[in-house]
């Protein structure tokens, strides 16, 4: 893919990823608060406990993500492809949103399931455009090479 469509996706990704970060923090913070001030419990479970838990899983997904954009806004300035660690965590984060996308459906709403298959494509198609570093060409490729005959 060329490098005039694959930069600006990659950035749209990261930008929507670092958006969906602070999203994510916010509705586990308000989901949070509303246990705490409610002062749920589920099967016996002490509501601060349950509190400080949603706290904890909306700060660790939210870094999380703010991860992962990260990586695709470096890969855009950068316009690498992304290393092996870096595709292990970017496919990881299209996995996750593939099945948050599946149990949004029912839960959330079609509007919260294009949000997160636009994402996924995102993720994807910056991935399939980057291909890996062993598909980039090399800068001295016939340097140690014999001449044609």
């Amino acid at each position: 893919m060329n490098t005039v469509v694959r930069r600006p996706v990659a950035f749209v990704a990261a930008i929507v990823l670092f958006v969906e970060a602070v999203g994510i923090v916010l509705i586990n913070g308000i989901l949070a608060t509303v246990v705490k001030n409610q002062d749920m419990s589920l099967a016996g479970t002490d509501p601060a406990v349950m509190s400080n838990g949603t706290w904890v899983m909306g700060g660790v997904f939210g870094l999380y993500l703010l991860l992962c954009g990260l990586l695709l806004l470096l890969a855009g300035i950068r316009d690498r492809a992304p290393g092996r660690l870096a595709r292990v965590v970017l496919i990881l984060c299209a996995v996750v949103h593939g099945m948050l996308g599946a149990l949004t459906v029912g839960l959330v709403g079609w509007s919260a399931f294009a949000f997160l298959m636009v994402v996924l494509g995102l993720i994807v198609l910056t991935l399939v455009a980057y291909g890996t570093r062993s598909d980039e060409p090399a800068d001295d490729a016939g340097a140690g090479a014999p001449a044609p005959v």
